[in-house]
């Protein structure tokens, strides 16, 4: 049963902004870290953001910094991700994550995935 659940990905143009979500579906991660990846076709697997279980730490790659927000409202057992000022280059499948360090940058660190959310942006 898949655990974290992604949605809000679609077609957006270049400028454009969208709200990612992801539901842990049975409540496990709570007092994990959470986190958001992606992954474009032919490269590997991007940190974005990741957020400590309270949501009082945060931390971005550099590549998303200033554009994008990571959020979590742990009554909903949802952590999102805001993105604005979305650029071609941010095309590719969006994942969500839970892993014990909010402060990891790498992919291994975090055990439980969600199974992806495309986000394509046209120029």
């Amino acid at each position: 049963q898949v655990q974290l659940v992604e949605s809000g990905g679609g077609l957006v143009q270049a400028g454009g902004s969208l709200r990612l979500a992801c539901v842990d579906s049975q409540g496990l991660f709570t007092t994990y870290a959470r986190a958001w990846f992606r992954q474009a076709p032919g490269k590997e697997r991007e940190f974005l953001a990741a957020t400590s279980s309270s949501g009082g730490y945060t931390k971005y790659a550099d590549s998303v910094k200033g554009r994008f927000i990571i959020s979590r409202d742990n009554a909903k057992l949802t952590v999102y991700l805001q993105m604005d000022g979305l650029k071609p280059e941010d095309t590719a499948v969006y994942y969500c994550a839970a892993g014990p360090q909010w402060y990891s940058d790498r992919s291994d660190d975090f055990g439980s995935w969600g199974q992806g959310t495309q986000v394509t942006v046209s120029s």
